[in-house]
C-alpha cells in the first residue's frame, strides 16, 4: 500500500488530477482493477473500457483525455512501463533467506557463497562456483564446473550441464536445460549415425531470463552464447553454437538451428523457425509461424514460409483469399472471349 504521490515518484509519473494522498493498494488491467488499484491504457482500442473500469487511478500518456472525474490521472510517456514499475513496487521479490537444505548434495570442491539459498534435493557438482545472492529451488541439478553469478535464480527442475556459465541477475524457469548436447552426427560408411562429441558450453550473460521447458544446446566446440538482457520464452529450442545478441526477444515454440546469429533487439514471435548458419540483423522482427532460410537484413519485418517482407506478405495473404473468386471471373472472361465450350 502506498499513497498516490509515492506511486507517482516510483513510476516517473506526474499527478494531473486526483488526491495525492489516496491509498493505492495494487495494480491491475482496466477490466480487472477495483477500488484502490491503479490501471493503465496503452492501446487506444481499449479506450472504451475506461468508462467501465472501477480503478482509483490510471496511467495515461499525453495524447489521451478521459471524462472520469472519479479517477486520478497519472501522466507518463509510457503507461505500460509505468504500470510495470507499479507492479514491481507492489509485488517485490522476496528477500533472500540464506540456507542450505539438509537434503542438498554439494560436492566438497564446489565454492558456495554463504549468502545463498539452496533448497531440497539440489545437486551441485565438482568445482562449481555459486556466488552471493543465488537462489536454487528444489530438485535442480548443477553439473561439474558450472558458474552461477550473483543474484541469479534457478527454479526447480532446471539442469545446468557441465562447464556452463550463468551471469548475474539471470532467471531460469522450471525444467529448462542449459548445455544439453548439440544435435550433431556424422554418417558412417554403413549409413549409420555416429555421434559427434559435444565438448562446448553455454554462456548466459547478465540479466538474461529463460522460460520454462526451454533447451539451449552446447556447441561441439566453443560456445552457445546468450548475450546481456536477452529474454527467451517457454518451449524454445536453441541449437548448438548459436549467438543471441543483447536485448533480443524470442517467443514460445521458436526453433533455431545450429550456428544461427540473432542480432540486437530482434523479436522472434511464436513458432518462428530459423535455418542453420543464418544471420538475423539488429532490430528485425519475424512474425508468428514464419520461417526463413536466408539472412534477414537489419530492421526488416518479415512473415510467411518462406518469410519475406511483411507488407508484401499481407497483400499476398489478402489476394490469396480472393483466388477462388478470381478463378471464377477468369473462367467467365474466357467464356466471353473464346465462346462456350472452348
Amino acid at each position: 500500500m502506498m499513497k498516490l504521490l509515492e506511486l507517482a515518484e516510483k513510476t516517473d509519473s506526474t499527478i494531473e488530477s486526483g488526491d495525492a494522498n489516496i491509498e493505492i493498494v495494487s495494480a491491475a488491467g482496466l477490466d480487472l482493477a477495483g477500488e484502490g488499484e491503479v490501471t493503465f491504457l496503452a492501446n487506444p482500442k481499449y479506450t472504451t473500457q475506461i468508462g467501465e473500469t472501477r480503478a482509483s487511478a490510471i496511467f495515461l500518456d499525453e495524447g489521451i483525455m478521459i471524462n472520469r472525474e472519479d479517477i486520478a490521472i497519472l501522466r507518463t510517456k509510457d503507461p505500460y512501463l509505468a504500470y510495470t514499475k507499479a507492479l514491481r513496487a507492489f509485488f517485490p521479490v522476496d528477500e533472500l533467506k540464506p540456507f542450505i537444505h539438509s537434503s542438498a548434495v554439494i560436492d566438497p570442491t564446489a565454492t558456495v557463497d554463504p549468502d545463498t539459498e539452496i533448497h531440497a534435493n539440489v545437486v551441485v557438482g565438482a568445482n562449481t562456483v555459486i556466488e552471493k545472492g543465488v537462489r536454487i529451488f528444489p530438485n535442480a541439478t548443477v553439473y561439474d564446473g558450472v558458474k552461477i553469478g550473483e543474484n541469479s535464480t534457478i527454479h526447480s527442475g532446471v539442469s545446468i550441464r557441465e562447464n556452463c556459465e550463468v551471469g548475474q541477475r539471470c532467471i531460469i524457469h522450471n525444467n529448462t536445460t542449459l548445455g544439453s548436447d548439440g544435435f550433431g552426427y556424422a554418417k558412417t560408411a554403413e549409413k549409420a549415425w555416429l555421434k559427434i562429441p559435444q565438448t562446448g558450453r553455454v554462456v548466459l550473460e547478465d540479466d538474461v531470463e529463460i522460460g520454462a521447458n526451454t533447451a539451449i544446446d552446447c556447441a561441439s566446440v566453443g560456445e552457445t552464447r546468450i548475450k546481456r538482457g536477452a529474454k527467451i520464452d517457454n518451449l524454445v529450442q536453441i541449437g548448438h553454437s548459436c549467438t543471441i545478441d543483447e536485448d533480443a526477444l524470442i517467443c514460445a515454440q521458436t526453433g533455431l538451428a545450429g550456428s544461427s546469429h540473432i542480432g540486437k533487439r530482434v523479436i522472434l514471435t511464436g513458432q518462428v523457425g530459423i535455418a542453420g548458419h543464418l544471420k538475423v540483423g539488429d532490430d528485425a522482427i519475424i512474425t508468428a509461424k514464419s520461417a526463413t532460410s536466408h539472412d534477414v537484413e537489419p530492421g526488416k519485418v518479415i512473415s510467411g514460409i518462406p518469410a519475406f517482407d511483411n507488407r508484401e506478405w499481407l497483400r499476398s495473404a489478402a489476394a490469396f483469399r480472393k483466388l477462388g473468386e478470381m478463378a471464377s471471373r477468369l473462367r467467365a472472361l474466357e467464356k466471353k472471349v473464346f465462346g462456350k465450350g472452348e
